[in-house]
């Protein structure tokens, strides 16, 4: 775990996310490790926040119900230039990861990322490279939840989550009655 005086005088953090339960165990973890945590569950609050209070640091979900969260990132980068921003997104993809760069933010983690990648990623100066995670999830647990994730954009719709998913919906079926892999 980085040390706590690599934060800085200014110890300030935005955590912008629309799934609560996750929002407030980040939040609790972050000011375990000497942030200045403040939350924000929609794109509308946190670009209020960033306006109002531009913090040093930020984590913030690419994908939010109100829209998108890279708004957040470019109202950051307006108030204050030097706010070391980390995207968070369950859609890992080159794409959205080059956007997400582009738009200012510091870095980008595919979820589930826990809080000491957060931190490492935060505080990470120019030329260091991550390290590789100590337990990376497998490739059936990677599918696995995506497919649990597109599943609960779906409402729950198996129909709509196999149709998204380019799947035939029994197999969907079958894929959802077992446990998730390791």
């Amino acid at each position: 775990m980085p040390d706590i005086s690599d934060l800085g005088p200014d110890r300030t953090l935005l955590l912008v996310d629309d799934d609560e339960p996750f929002l407030r165990r980040l939040a609790k973890a972050m000011e375990k490790r000497g942030f200045e945590v403040e939350t924000a569950l929609s794109v509308a609050a946190g670009k209020a926040i960033s306006t109002a209070r531009p913090p040093a640091f930020a984590v913030v979900d690419l994908r939010l119900q109100d829209g998108n969260g890279l708004d957040v990132v470019e109202v950051l980068r307006e108030r204050r230039a030097d706010t070391r921003v980390v995207v968070l997104t369950g859609y890992g993809a080159i794409a959205t990861a080059v956007a997400a760069v582009k738009s200012g933010a510091t870095d980008y983690l595919s979820k589930p990322a826990d809080a000491n990648d957060i931190v490492n990623a935060l505080l990470a100066t120019g030329g260091d490279l991550p390290e590789p995670p100590e337990n990376p999830m497998s490739a059936d647990r990677v599918r696995w939840e995506h497919i649990q994730r597109v599943y609960e954009l779906c409402d729950r719709n198996v129909s709509e989550t196999a149709r998204r998913l380019n799947m035939h919906r029994r197999t969907l079926q079958r894929i959802l009655a077992k446990r998730s892999p390791r």
